[in-house]
């Protein structure tokens, strides 16, 4: 049994206010060395320790969010540099996830209603001897400094208050079964950005901007008297006179209160963390400075891996605001975005970036520990809940496709990625319910129809101001059905198991979509659908009338959430790769380089965020951090550079490296850091030539103008004559 187990839930005695943070505290001497000691903890709630006043570990929010009812993590500490004779361990349980006020609807205590905490100390001595610390009710409680504290809200710290424990704890009898070790990696703190100016807006607001949309929070050093406070509201832009913007956030807050001290003083929060290019000072404001105050960036500690560039800044611009974007909402869970009253783990967000987020960065354990959340949150019928850990529950936004199907295909990207199998063998029987529920769902067995769907969701062809797009719902829905039994088939053959049921299976959905949809499709999405899952028998014909669309949109494109990650592919793989190009460097709006002019850091959730006249395109859905439009990296690193997957030899063991150049950027390179080392491919073009360079960690297919050619590990240089 796990040493935690033999620990006990503990909570305070008596109620205490629900705004406050409470504190637990245990004292207790050591009367040997000790060799090594290691703390195991979690929380219901969002926890931070710390030993004789020294922080215990450094993951922020810990212990991130699960399906708790099911699984809930916790965390192991090596605490032995911490230790004295005499010790004190603290410990503050905010409301967090696990029982905060979570969506726009305000709903609260979703997983349960205490605010507790479980802990074990093993010890082991220098003589050989072992002695466990628990939580029992020996520990102490009393309020904190933290007066408040909600995730969209922000927090409320009182810095001159020193907490005095006095009343004994209770023992909260609750479920251990469900403790599970740390899966992901942990949430930390990464760079540091200082201001980039500091002004008064039209109004008179003393704002402080940090240069880059981001995910965390501001710390501040200051040398304060006791009767002052400094409060301070986050946002992420500006409205179109200059002032300070929030309408945006909804009913979110993200507002910091804190009450001074004396003398020089550091704070930053404790268990909340805002989205935020720009800081409005409300109260405090003869303590900013420059070097007083500093913007802490916070996300999953997952390591870079890729990069690209290449001539035109405006696109080099457009790649780093898809990194921010992710950094931005890679905080535990895949989130849609990280600053209004949402920040959930919607699953069609994730499931269509999921071969950029893996290009970008190491997101194997963030997404095999988030998929047996998707897993465990699953319904009975085998319907996948649009939001992973599961916190919407009503009947209408309870499953749909594109958005359950990624209990399929990141499964699917993350084995291509990084050739790991254990992904499809641990999320099989999820596939398999998934595939089973859309099987099921709907009139007809081979089309998922009439179900209530997301479509092209934010499309640009439906009506001003619409969430949906034209694209046909049950056409987006049945070409899904195909994909995901598709690659289900597949996944079954890579496990060497029998795939025979959904190959045919398969075979007959896709019949089905064309007798009913093939020849009618009337939005690019439904092309580009149509292309990329190889669900027409007149491709041509089809990449044509894609062709058509776009161009007689002025070289647009009027995809949404669902059409615009396979866009560019879709052309490029049919004969189109000019028209790709034209819509990745087109500037007017609707377009990726639109925002980019416009000034953004992160990817928009909608095209037009904030439109030309510096006007808003809502008030209700409008986040300026939401990573889903920033797919297109894919495409750069796969079809401009040609960095591909060979899926015979997943993980890069064997890289298909096929660039397609355009003379419109004189050169491009790009990189991605695999389990062989470092995968390269860059070109230049000049005076009529164009010269690849290539570095190959292991092997690679060479794919130049129609001719193959296989490669070992090395570096390569070809020069040939540039064909328009």
């Amino acid at each position: 049994m796990s040493i935690i187990k033999r620990a006990n839930w503990i909570r305070p005695k008596y109620d205490m206010k629900e705004e406050v943070v409470p504190l637990f505290r245990r004292e207790f001497v050591i009367k040997k060395p000790v060799k090594k000691a290691i703390m195991y903890i979690t929380a219901m709630g969002v926890y931070e320790a710390t030993l004789n006043g020294k922080r215990v570990g450094n993951f922020i929010m810990a212990p991130g969010w699960t399906q708790y009812d099911k699984r809930h993590q916790y965390q192991e500490y090596d605490i032995t540099s911490l230790l004295k004779e005499s010790n004190v361990i603290d410990v503050t349980v905010g409301k967090g996830w696990y029982r905060g006020q979570l969506v726009g609807w305000r709903y609260k205590n979703i997983y349960g209603r205490q605010t507790a905490f479980i802990a074990a100390i093993d010890f082991e001595y220098e003589d050989g001897t072992k002695e466990i610390l628990i939580t029992d009710n020996e520990w102490k409680y009393c309020w904190s400094n933290i007066r408040f504290s909600e995730i969209y809200d922000g927090e409320e710290y009182v810095a001159d208050y020193e907490p005095l424990p006095v009343e004994n704890c209770e023992i909260l009898y609750s479920n251990k079964e469900n403790l599970i070790p740390q899966e992901g990696p942990f949430v930390i703190e990464h760079e540091t950005i200082l201001p980039n100016d500091i002004f008064y807006t039209p109004k008179g607001e003393l704002v402080v901007d940090f240069g880059q949309n981001m995910t965390g929070y501001v710390s501040f050093t200051i040398n304060g008297c006791k009767e002052d406070k400094i409060v301070y509201t986050h946002a992420e832009v500006l409205d179109k006179d200059g002032n300070f913007y929030t309408d945006n956030l909804r009913s979110a807050k993200q507002k910091i209160e804190y009450y001074c001290k004396d003398g020089i003083q550091t704070y930053k929060p404790h268990h909340t963390f805002m989205g935020f290019r720009y800081i409005r000072v409300e109260d405090g404001q003869k303590y900013v400075t420059k070097e007083n105050f500093k913007a802490i960036v916070v996300h999953s500690d997952i390591k870079r891996t890729g990069y690209f560039k290449c001539s035109d800044e405006k696109v080099n611009k457009l790649y780093e605001n898809s990194i921010w974007s992710q950094k931005g909402n890679f905080l535990d869970i895949p989130t849609d975005c990280p600053q209004r009253d949402e920040r959930l783990g919607w699953t069609g967000d994730a499931q269509v970036f999921v071969k950029t987020a893996a290009y970008n960065f190491d997101v194997r354990t963030f997404f095999k520990k988030w998929l047996k959340d998707l897993a465990a949150g699953q319904d009975y019928s085998g319907a996948v809940p649009n939001v992973i850990p599961v916190v919407i529950t009503h009947q209408q936004m309870a499953t749909g496709a594109a958005w359950g199907d990624a209990a399929v295909v990141c499964p699917w990207y993350i084995y291509l990625t990084y050739n790991d199998k254990e992904v499809l063998s641990e999320q099989l029987d999820s596939m398999k319910a998934w595939v089973e529920y859309m099987h099921q769902s709907g009139p007809e067995e081979y089309l998922w129809l009439g179900h209530i769907q997301f479509g092209d969701w934010l499309g640009m062809d439906g009506a001003e101001g619409s969430l949906q797009s034209a694209s046909n719902h049950d056409l987006v829905a049945s070409a899904f059905y195909a994909y995901s039994t598709g690659l289900l088939a597949k996944i079954l053959d890579v496990l060497d198991e029998d795939s025979t049921y959904y190959k045919e299976l398969n075979k007959k959905i896709v019949g089905a979509f064309k007798r009913k949809f093939d020849g009618n499709f009337n939005t690019q999405t439904e092309c580009v659908l149509a292309l990329h899952f190889n669900l027409t028998d007149h491709p041509q014909k089809t990449a044509d009338k894609l062709a058509e669309l776009v161009k007689n949109n002025g070289n647009r494109l009027t995809t949404g959430f669902v059409g615009t990650p396979y866009l560019l592919f879709a052309l490029s793989d049919n004969g189109y790769t000019d028209l790709a190009y034209t819509l990745l460097l087109q500037e007017e709006y609707p377009s990726w380089l639109f925002s980019v002019n416009m000034g953004a850091t992160t990817i928009w959730e909608h095209w037009d965020s904030l439109k030309a006249d510096g006007s808003m395109w809502s008030v209700d859905m409008n986040s300026f951090n939401h990573y889903a439009y920033g797919s297109v990296a894919s495409w750069m690193y796969e079809t401009v550079c040609g960095i591909k997957i060979d899926e015979k030899k997943p993980g890069f063991e064997n890289v298909i490296l096929c660039p397609k150049p355009d003379s419109r950027l004189t050169y491009a390179e790009s990189g991605i850091e695999t389990a062989y080392g470092v995968v390269k491919s860059r070109w230049d073009i000049s005076d009529g030539k164009i010269t690849y360079r290539f570095t190959v960690p292991n092997e690679a297919t060479l794919i130049l103008d129609g001719d193959e050619m296989k490669l070992t590990r090395g570096e390569y240089e070809f020069d040939k004559i540039y064909k328009k």
